[in-house]
């Protein structure tokens, strides 16, 4: 007999089902045992007599937590025991046989609630439990249910999800990259991407013209509250398009989502607002401004977009100008003698998404002259010879034919932690790492085995200080 779940047995009044699952609560009155079964899609009590005694004394050994399988027949609740608060709450499930998959030990921690009064840390090192709560389960399925809206709708507007490579090479794109050595050409190393930039880039050249792809995305990042150093973002770019267009397609994803799976929140503009960046900063100091009419209402949802960003900034410790975006985006102006004259004047065509307060996405039409290209990476500091080492793939590319383009890029985590109403982007991934970087449960970032180490022609720091004594 195949096994059912949950939600699905008040549909069958009168019949023998087998469900599965773990075990929520055990009751003993009298001489019957409750057992409260719960699976991914609720709870279903679980009645246990003696004249089921196989059954019965095992019902009466079961501890919480413990995994079960279970035959028995589905029947009404006498009135007056019917519990309207959970979707099973009409039926009940007589055993007839129980089978013990596994133990539990006791928990850690409770997970009935909803998890905030427990230290994180501890939490992180059992995650695997603590994703059995309602509240996280619920994350993750909204999370999904996001991701699919994503991919049918993008599939829709005929844009073709492609996978671009982990492994790749090592480019300076705004954060550190984490970097893998190669065993195979010793001294040598991949970098994982901070983002599909440069691949993305490079699909316009073939002709994609209406890429997206749920990427993965990894920074080497300083210890910050409510950063990852890996993270989900939906990356989109387009051929022949306006910066306008690309926002027009964002905006009606992000709508959409809403009004489909989130109905019970209510956009406070549409269109979304445009705003300058130099007017945001001059009134809120912030270029991700929180606009909430009523900021006590947690069903409100602000967005908007900023533009016309600087195209460069100074940085002044390293004496040099830097992009604010990134290098690939597009001034406002391809003169470059007057780029070279007056950097910090330049506008781009940068655009962000933000929302009650986060920046949720980010993009930008691109250049895609390789003179104006490699101007640009000269102005902020790179010599000829490092660009044509770095970036020589690209502008080579630039050469056979590529068409004007842009694209925008939209961290997942940061617009679910929004809609679900969680302090913290943790709270919306799986399994997430502490704020400094440090998987509890896995104990990573941990040292290698000394052949590996061999094998990769690396001695680390520590090794080579006890060769030395």
């Amino acid at each position: 007999m195949n096994r059912i779940l949950t939600s699905q047995t008040p549909d069958h009044k009168g019949e023998v089902v087998v469900i599965a699952g773990w075990v929520h609560t055990r009751r003993d009155h009298g001489k019957i045992t409750f057992l409260d079964m719960r699976d991914r899609e609720g709870l279903v009590q679980v009645v246990c007599t003696p004249q089921a005694k196989d059954a019965y004394e095992t019902a009466q050994k079961a501890r919480t937590e413990w995994v079960l399988r279970i035959e028995g027949m589905v029947q009404e609740r006498p009135e007056g025991t019917k519990n309207p608060d959970i979707a099973t709450g009409t039926i009940e499930i007589v055993a007839q046989a129980i089978t013990v998959y596994s133990q539990a030990k006791t928990l850690p921690f409770a997970i009935d609630t909803d998890g905030y009064e427990i230290g994180e840390e501890k939490r992180l090192q059992y995650r695997y439990l603590d994703l059995r709560r309602p509240r996280l389960l619920h994350n993750l399925v909204s999370r999904h249910r996001v991701l699919q809206f994503m991919r049918d709708f993008l599939s829709k507007e005929g844009f073709i999800e492609i996978e671009t490579p982990i492994l790749t090479k090592s480019t300076p794109e705004g954060a550190r990259d984490f970097v893998v050595p190669s065993r195979l050409y010793p001294g040598t190393f991949y970098a994982l991407p901070q983002s599909p930039q440069q691949y993305k880039q490079l699909l316009q050249v073939a002709g994609i013209e209406r890429y997206f792809q749920i990427a993965r995305c990894f920074r080497d990042e300083d210890p910050r509250a409510d950063r990852q150093p890996e993270f989900t973002q939906l990356d989109i770019e387009m051929s022949f398009v306006t910066q306008e267009e690309i926002m027009e397609v964002i905006e009606r994803l992000y709508t959409d989502i809403v009004k489909t799976l989130f109905p019970e929140k209510r956009i406070q503009k549409s269109p979304f607002p445009r705003h300058n960046y130099k007017d945001v900063m001059e009134k809120y100091n912030s270029d991700k401004p929180d606009l909430r009419e009523n900021k006590e209402d947690p069903n409100e949802l602000a967005f908007a977009f900023v533009v016309n960003f600087p195209m460069f900034e100074w940085k002044k410790q390293e004496n040099r100008w830097d992009a604010v975006h990134h290098p690939f985006t597009r001034p406002q102006t391809e003169n470059i003698e007057a780029i070279k004259k007056d950097p910090g004047s330049i506008l781009a065509f940068q655009y962000d998404l933000v929302l009650n307060g986060y920046e949720i996405a980010g993009g930008s039409l691109r250049t895609y002259r390789p003179d104006l290209l490699a101007g640009v990476f000269e102005l902020m500091g790179n010599k000829k010879e490092d660009i044509q080492t770095k970036f020589g793939h690209l502008l080579e590319a630039f050469e056979y034919g590529v068409p004007p383009h842009g694209g925008i890029a939209s961290g997942l985590e940061r617009f679910l932690a929004v809609l679900l109403g969680e302090p913290n982007i943790r709270e919306v991934m799986a399994f997430p790492k502490t704020g400094d970087s440090r998987d509890l449960m896995m104990h990573a970032p941990s040292e290698l085995d000394p052949v590996q180490l061999k094998e990769l022609g690396i001695e680390t720091k520590k090794k080579l200080a006890q060769k030395k004594k």
